[in-house]
């Protein structure tokens, strides 16, 4: 059983005075009972197998059979297209989106029981996420549908529900994305091979009076040190009511109240929606950040219902002037990596891992503070919320990418997705609606590696206005539409091998660290893709990096020669790109993925199931990623005996500090030996870059040797290596 502790239980307890227990939430996480059906009106009459909520489908005792089989319009199209494929497809397998099924079935159906509550009026069903569409039925009455896969679906339980007594609730998902129509958004991936249902979010039962608080969005505002409060109101009877909207603001670890705010009296007519924005004064505010994830919780109230909001003070944006990122309005620097959930449900291993309390919190909390990460994108498919809330915690900049996936006309001409503009805006809507109170939630990623103006021209338009903190934008290939958003680069470097192109790491050293491509506007830029040379945790290859493993070492290396060589390769990417500061974020590619014969793409993980990363790894970007970098400019395989040479050292500082002490470049002997070595004292302002040229002689005695730089402080150390041959005379 995995360990899951809830976030709203616990700011509940936290505030029960505040909020007087006016809504009553039923926690319907657990076991459920689960059959499937071929029809979409066909409630089973028997449920044979169970299953864990949140989970998926394939974790079901007794299992099912092909679960999660399903070929995507996408993936068949890149089989199709890649010629480097060993198992490319011909032309006559391509489909029409979204794909096709390798299933007998299109349904899965949850069924469990819960007791609503005596003394309220208004019973909510909050389904936070499942795919692939979700249908509800209680006691026997279907209570509605919603499309969406990765946003919350919320159903009007009340006129079904039975008060005190027992009610049988049954929830229908999509067995796969074949089941909705292809214009809507069920996860759109070049590279995923399974496709995994089922509710893989929290569920849970709300119960109150009228009016409903239906929502409440915070908003910081940190110059006046207050936050604009917008609150969705909802009157579910057919006569008008007046009511107090009061709000309490608190600390949330303390419980210490620090404010208080309440609008007018509200009027709703018979049925009336309606939101109310209002400010409220938080003095001496302490603001949120990765060093200091500081966090309250803000109590609203109608009289009747209630409803706790976590949130950060804190202000996020990019600067097209400068091209720098702002955190709190502070130039910030986000290093970090990628997490692609959805393609981590593809793996055997991943089982209940994702709603583990203990092991989401070493992968979000514990490595990325060893690795000195501040940053990550959740790509191509959203988390659970707990990890968000957990994000919240441990003070991450996240850049939450929504699920879509459909590259530029020229890598297929035949294949596109024609989507359903107004489905698209709603569906978006509901992802601002569920994610804008978290502080870790720093930029919306539209989608990835997509060409299509539909969504500058249309859906981001549509859908900003609604985030009051104004988070900016970022939109693929596709031209940035605020004057401030930034873009995203991808330069791998290493997949020229796919076109008889290899790129040579010596090549490096006559590059400035620009963009792969002049930029689309001059403007901030987020580097979230870089690497390539991806291996499977068993060392072996994936089927995009096999040529080039093939040529860097040979046919016979051995799995740890390939693990050794990925990390070297991926430092020093990391140390360029960092060194020349024309980049506002570097994430690498990926730090948690699915892994077995066949993928396209992989993670560093020895051992995924403890989070063990693979050491060689961990050990060269955890040097590469400190705030106090360091990067040789240096990448010849050989030296002749006692050539004399001057050597780029470059320094970049991300810290608000300054950084001083001794700057050391030496050659090493296999044996750790010291045989060459020289030096400078070095001062390095807060958020600053510097440049050094060191001469040293290589030694006469050929052989393997290491370059090192060494940038050592009173507080630690940072160390760049370089390896190369002192040629034999």
């Amino acid at each position: 059983m995995s360990t899951r502790v809830s976030v709203l239980s616990l700011v509940l307890l936290l505030l029960a005075p505040v909020a007087h227990a006016q809504r009553i939430t039923v926690d319907l996480d657990g076991t459920w009972e689960i059959a499937d059906s071929v029809e979409a009106e066909a409630m089973p009459t028997r449920f044979d197998h169970t299953v864990a909520v949140p989970g998926l489908v394939h974790n079901a005792t007794p299992p099912f059979p092909d679960v999660d089989v399903f070929h995507s319009a996408e993936l068949i199209s890149n089989r199709i297209r890649s010629e480097h494929l060993a198992d490319r497809l011909p032309e006559v397998a391509r489909v029409e989106p979204p794909g096709v099924s390798g299933q007998d079935r299109n349904y899965f159906w949850y069924r469990r029981t819960f007791t609503a509550p005596r003394g309220k009026s208004v019973a909510t069903l909050r389904v936070n996420k499942a795919q692939f569409g979700t249908g509800v039925w209680l006691n026997g009455r279907k209570i509605g549908e919603y499309a969406g896969c990765f946003t919350a679906g919320v159903f009007d339980m009340t006129p079904a529900v039975e008060w005190g007594r027992e009610n049988v609730l049954v929830i229908r998902v999509g067995a796969h994305p074949g089941v909705l129509p292809p214009s809507y958004p069920a996860g759109t991936d070049f590279e995923k091979l399974r496709w995994t249902p089922g509710i893989y979010d929290e569920v849970s039962a709300h119960f109150s009076g009228n009016p409903v608080v239906e929502w409440v969005q915070v908003a910081p505002r940190i110059a006046t040190s207050e936050i604009l409060v917008e609150t969705k109101l909802s009157n579910r009877i057919s006569a008008a009511v007046t009511l107090d909207l009061v709000h309490d603001v608190r600390t949330w670890k303390g419980r210490e109240k620090v404010a208080s705010g309440s609008a007018d009296k509200v009027t709703l007519g018979p049925g009336e929606t309606r939101t109310v924005r209002e400010t409220v004064a938080i003095p001496d505010a302490h603001l949120w950040s990765p060093e200091d994830p500081f966090l309250y919780a803000l109590a609203t109230s109608t009289g009747a219902d209630s409803l706790v909001t976590r949130f950060g003070m804190r202000e996020f944006r990019f600067d097209t002037a400068t091209r720098r990122a702002y955190l709190n309005g502070k130039v910030y620097f986000m290093r970090g990596s990628n997490i692609t959930l959805h393609r981590f449900f593809e793996d055997p291993l991943s089982r209940d891992l994702p709603w583990d309390e203990a092991w989401v919190r070493r992968l979000l909390v514990e490595i990325p503070k060893k690795m000195h990460w501040n940053s990550f994108r959740f790509c191509i498919g959203p988390v659970p919320d707990r990890w968000l809330q957990i994000a919240d915690e441990a003070g991450l900049l996240i850049q939450n990418e929504f699920f879509v996936w459909t590259g530029a006309p020229e890598w297929d001409p035949r294949y596109a997705r024609h989507w359903d503009a107004e489905e698209m805006v709603r569906q978006y809507s509901d992802w601002l609606r569920d994610n804008w109170n978290h502080p870790s939630v720093a930029i919306w990623d539209a989608n990835n590696e997509s060409l299509d103006p539909l969504f500058g021209e249309t859906i981001i338009p549509a859908v900003r206005p609604l985030d009051l903190s104004n988070r900016p934008w970022e939109n693929s290939y596709n031209q940035p539409v605020g004057p401030d958003d930034p873009i995203e680069d991808h330069p791998y470097l290493y997949s020229g091998y796919l076109w008889g192109a290899p790129f040579k790491i010596t090549d490096l050293e006559e590059k400035t660290g620009s963009p792969r491509s002049p930029p689309r506007a001059a403007r901030a830029m987020i580097l979230n893709e870089y690497g390539w040379l991806w291996l499977r945790r068993d060392g072996e290859p994936t089927v995009l990096t096999e040529l080039a493993y093939a040529d860097l070492l040979g046919p016979h290396a051995t799995a740890e020669e390939r693990f050794e060589l990925n990390a070297y390769l991926l430092a020093a990417l990391t140390e360029h790109w960092r060194a020349y500061r024309n980049y506002a974020a570097v994430l690498h590619f990926v730090y948690l993925m699915s892994s077995f014969p066949g993928v396209f793409t992989a993670d560093h993980f020895q051992d995924v199931e403890a989070l063990v990363l693979e050491p060689h790894f961990e050990d060269y970007m955890g040097e590469a990623m400190k705030p106090l970098g360091v990067y040789v400019n240096f990448f010849q395989p050989t030296l002749a005996p006692e050539q004399e040479r001057s050597y780029r050292v470059m320094m970049v500082n991300d810290s608000y500090e300054g950084e001083e002490g001794e700057l050391a470049l030496t050659l090493e002997a296999e044996d750790g030996r010291e045989v060459a070595r020289a030096s400078v004292p070095f001062s390095i302002a807060p958020l600053g870059a510097l440049s050094r040229d060191l001469e040293l002689e290589a030694p006469a005695v050929g052989g393997e040797y290491l370059l090192k730089a060494t940038a050592t402080t009173d507080t630690g150390r940072t160390v760049s290596r370089r390896k190369l041959v002192v040629t034999a005379e």
